[in-house]
Protein backbone atom coordinates (compact mmCIF):
# COMPACT_ATOMS: atom_id res chain seq x y z
CA UNK A 1 0.00 0.00 0.00
CA UNK A 2 1.33 3.38 -1.07
CA UNK A 3 1.00 7.03 0.90
CA UNK A 4 -1.84 7.89 -1.43
CA UNK A 5 -3.72 4.91 -0.09
CA UNK A 6 -3.35 4.68 3.04
CA UNK A 7 -4.81 8.27 3.40
CA UNK A 8 -7.65 7.11 1.46
CA UNK A 9 -8.23 3.89 4.01
CA UNK A 10 -7.75 6.39 6.33
CA UNK A 11 -10.51 9.20 5.28
CA UNK A 12 -12.58 6.16 4.73
CA UNK A 13 -12.37 4.59 8.68
CA UNK A 14 -12.63 7.90 9.84
CA UNK A 15 -16.04 8.63 7.79
CA UNK A 16 -16.97 5.31 8.91
CA UNK A 17 -16.22 6.29 12.81
CA UNK A 18 -18.78 9.56 12.72
CA UNK A 19 -22.03 6.82 12.28
CA UNK A 20 -20.44 4.24 14.92
CA UNK A 21 -19.94 6.90 17.30
CA UNK A 22 -24.13 8.48 16.63
CA UNK A 23 -25.00 4.74 16.71
CA UNK A 24 -23.43 4.32 20.67
CA UNK A 25 -24.44 7.87 21.97
CA UNK A 26 -28.13 6.87 20.88
CA UNK A 27 -27.80 2.78 22.18
CA UNK A 28 -26.88 5.01 25.73
CA UNK A 29 -30.30 6.85 24.95
CA UNK A 30 -32.32 3.88 24.70
CA UNK A 31 -30.61 2.26 27.62
CA UNK A 32 -31.34 5.14 29.85
CA UNK A 33 -35.20 4.82 28.75
CA UNK A 34 -35.11 1.31 29.48
CA UNK A 35 -34.04 1.96 32.92
CA UNK A 36 -36.47 5.03 33.20
CA UNK A 37 -34.46 7.58 33.33
CA UNK A 38 -35.75 9.48 29.86
CA UNK A 39 -39.05 8.65 28.06
CA UNK A 40 -39.57 6.47 25.47
CA UNK A 41 -40.58 8.84 22.96
CA UNK A 42 -36.87 9.40 23.13
CA UNK A 43 -35.63 5.75 23.00
CA UNK A 44 -38.23 5.08 19.90
CA UNK A 45 -36.51 8.70 18.47
CA UNK A 46 -32.75 6.95 18.82
CA UNK A 47 -33.87 3.98 17.08
CA UNK A 48 -34.58 5.69 14.36
CA UNK A 49 -31.53 7.56 14.53
CA UNK A 50 -29.76 4.13 15.01
CA UNK A 51 -31.01 2.79 11.95
CA UNK A 52 -29.83 5.52 10.12
CA UNK A 53 -26.41 5.45 11.17
CA UNK A 54 -25.87 1.72 10.34
CA UNK A 55 -27.26 2.55 6.73
CA UNK A 56 -24.79 5.83 6.57
CA UNK A 57 -21.76 3.15 8.30
CA UNK A 58 -22.56 0.62 5.38
CA UNK A 59 -22.32 3.46 2.23
CA UNK A 60 -19.02 4.58 3.54
CA UNK A 61 -17.90 1.13 3.54
CA UNK A 62 -19.56 0.09 0.49
CA UNK A 63 -17.91 3.30 -1.14
CA UNK A 64 -14.70 2.39 0.38
CA UNK A 65 -15.01 -1.12 -1.17
CA UNK A 66 -15.87 0.37 -4.39
CA UNK A 67 -12.67 3.24 -4.74
CA UNK A 68 -9.80 0.91 -3.48
CA UNK A 69 -11.16 -2.04 -5.48
CA UNK A 70 -10.92 0.61 -8.47
CA UNK A 71 -7.58 1.37 -7.76
CA UNK A 72 -5.93 -2.66 -7.89
CA UNK A 73 -3.53 -2.66 -10.81
CA UNK A 74 -2.53 -6.31 -12.01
Amino acid sequence: MNEKEFSTVTAYVHDARKPLNRISMQAELVKMALQGEVPAERALNALDKIIASTKDCSEQLTNMVDVLGNSITE
